[in-house]
């Protein structure tokens, strides 16, 4: 029988003063993650040589100059830059910001031309990685600017499965970024993704309220009655297993969310504080909704321990561990929603030939 072929697993280092090159070396330093994937770092020789020197870290590197030239069991680096710069570890730098954007550009390149077939991202300075080319509150931006798509922050650990209507946006914003039609297109997301990538046939989704108590009957604001449950009604209508809106003080304590494939909060601290209590160090930040997969750990750059050898690489290697699982769940939908008629053709030609 032929080997399964190895998935390529893309990866950006992130600021390379924040923790983004300690997570990935802890990944790979465990062998077996070598049989499960083929990991090319966005980075170059000299750096990854630099940094692994600073942790004491001893990993073999196999430095190429295309992602084409990755070898299964192999740490292979693309080396995207020549020069070296200089790594200040827990110091926010425009060096760190721009080489993180040099890392992430040449990833995503890659993963637009196929050469990966995911990505995993470390984490990145909002701040300091701001740019005439990066213009962006996140990846999730970026990302939806570069792939084809519409999409969405979805935060996973397990069965808990949390989105967001809106992400980064001042909280003083997001009662007029919240529209009937940006409920519709990210409950469809959720479940267009719940069905390609995680297999769920019928998939149930429960949607937080904007205010609190979902606005008390229109005591504490009008949008969940004005806004919010039209919408619903309108998706039920349509076949849609969409239910809410659901106060969010007490729908995570209750553990109500176990009664759902995915949550769809309002905004981000909504969504991301419940699911950070729950979850934090093994969930994973999916942006979802897109042609290409990527994943990335659930915190930051943590500048104030980048350096010391400490940070906890589990959320990253779940990144990487559902990156996969989602390529062959996806591969796998794919296949067996193709054109039927278009395969029972091509068996026909092939059968006449021979």
């Amino acid at each position: 029988m032929q080997e399964a072929k190895k998935i390529k697993v893309g990866i950006s280092v992130g600021d390379l003063n924040g923790i983004g090159c300690e997570l990935i070396f802890k990944s790979f330093l465990d062998p077996r993650m070598l049989e499960l994937c083929t990991p090319v770092i966005f980075a170059s020789n000299k750096t990854i040589t630099q940094a692994l020197k600073l942790y004491n870290y001893q990993i073999k590197c196999n430095g190429i100059q295309s992602a084409t030239q990755a070898l299964d069991g192999k740490f292979n680096i693309v080396n995207v830059w020549n020069e070296t710069p200089e790594i200040t570890p827990g110091v926010s730098t425009k060096v760190g910001g721009a080489y993180a954007l040099k890392s992430l550009q040449a990833a995503v390149k890659s993963l637009k031309e196929d050469l990966v077939d995911v990505l995993v991202t470390a984490p990145i300075d909002k701040n300091n990685i701001q740019s005439d080319e990066f213009k962006f509150p996140g990846h999730t931006d970026y990302l939806a600017q570069e792939l084809d798509g519409n999409s969405l922050m979805f935060m996973i650990s397990g069965s808990l499965r949390v989105g967001l209507l809106t992400d980064h946006i001042p909280i003083n914003l997001i009662s007029e970024h919240i529209t009937s039609e940006l409920i519709s297109s990210k409950v469809q997301t959720i479940k267009q993704t719940l069905q390609k990538d995680f297999g769920i046939v019928k998939p149930k989704i429960a949607l937080l309220g904007i205010n609190p108590h979902s606005g008390d009957q229109g005591v504490i604001g009008k949008e969940d009655d004005q806004i919010l449950r039209p919408t619903i009604a309108q998706l039920q209508e349509e076949g849609t297993l969409v239910f809410g809106p659901y106060a969010a003080d007490g729908f995570f304590g209750s553990e109500n969310y176990r009664n759902f494939d995915a949550v769809l909060a309002a905004y981000h601290d909504q969504g991301l504080i419940p699911f950070k209590t729950l979850s934090f160090g093994q969930g994973v930040n999916y942006t979802a909704g897109l042609s290409k997969i990527r994943t990335s750990p659930d915190h930051g750059t943590a500048f104030d321990i980048a350096g010391k050898g400490i940070a906890n690489e589990e959320s990253f290697k779940e990144a990487i561990f559902l990156a996969i699982k989602l390529f062959k769940t996806r591969s796998q939908y794919e296949e067996l929603t193709s054109n039927p008629l278009e395969k029972v053709t091509m068996k026909h030609l092939k059968r006449q030939k021979n």
